[in-house]
């Protein structure tokens, strides 16, 4: 082979090797989702959250805005729920202006009002046909109710593939911008490394000591009275995690309340710390 097809050889190589990496590059940038962060809140607890979500994706973000909102005094909008339960109401809500089409991946926040998203979320699933979506539910909460809410966003949205989610008890509210990193790192969204944590082991009758420890997390949260039966623990990079069931007790103030039953219980003692319940599921 001569120097002259020697040298139009290595251009041609050159050539295809550029247009294939340019095309790898295209492909790279075409299946990058598109993520759109939609929420609803009401006290900015949820508001807190979409928005570290939205800023450590570089998603879009936007609020779903009630046609009349609800109170922010507590009893009000709780004495107003309960009648549009009753009633079988679903409160209208404002058009959402993001075009849902252009999205791959949603992240759907809402606060957990009687076990399951508050109401301005289901007025959006009414409106809407996720189908083929993936949605990632977010949410917060005063004791637990993610999973429950979730059994229902499945429920409204069954042909859309629903994704591991994210809650937050409002008390806890300071823990979570690294749990977010955490949570965006275990579930692919976000490069880097992040904790994967043990399966819990089997559970064993509690000892005082645990038992100890389950009363001063749960202690003074009126929504919680409950005794702690059994319980499995696991290490965290910072302290302890412990999964407790547990079983209601009756209630002096509310003597004709039935009992819910069993539960699970989360608690955290990170190292130095006192106890806290991170969530209940019942």
């Amino acid at each position: 082979m001569n120097t002259l097809k020697l040298m139009l050889v290595l251009a041609t190589v050159m050539i295809v090797a550029v247009a294939c990496g340019t095309k790898k590059e295209e492909s790279q940038k075409e299946e990058t989702p598109k993520m759109l962060v939609l929420y609803y809140s009401q006290t900015s607890n949820t508001k807190a959250v979409a928005q570290e979500i939205a800023s450590k994706l570089g998603a879009d973000i936007e609020e779903l805005v009630m046609l009349e909102p609800y109170d922010g005094d507590f009893n009000a909008t709780i004495e107003r729920c309960l009648k549009e339960r009753e009633q079988e109401i679903i409160p209208d809500i404002q058009p959402v202006a993001a075009n849902l089409a252009d999205y791959d991946v949603i992240f759907i926040g809402y606060p957990v009002w009687f076990g399951t998203y508050a109401p301005p979320v289901a007025a959006f699933l009414n409106q809407v046909d996720l189908s083929g979506k993936k949605i990632v539910p977010f949410s917060t909460f005063g004791s637990g109710g993610l999973e429950s809410s979730v059994k229902d966003l499945a429920q409204a949205e069954p042909n859309a593939e629903i994704l591991p989610g994210y809650g937050v008890r409002a008390a806890r509210l300071d823990a979570m911008p690294k749990e977010i990193d955490e949570f965006l790192k275990a579930s692919g969204f976000l490069e880097g490394e992040y904790t994967q944590l043990a399966e819990f082991p089997e559970q064993h009758e509690v000892s005082e000591e645990e038992a100890a420890i389950f009363n001063a997390a749960v202690d003074g949260y009126p929504m919680l009275h409950a005794e702690a039966k059994t319980v499995a623990t696991r290490t965290l990079p910072d302290g302890t995690e412990y999964l407790f069931t547990a079983v209601d007790l009756p209630r002096e103030d509310k003597p004709n309340m039935p009992p819910a039953g069993e539960m699970q219980v989360y608690v955290t003692v990170a190292n130095g710390q006192a106890p806290v319940f991170t969530k209940v599921i019942r």
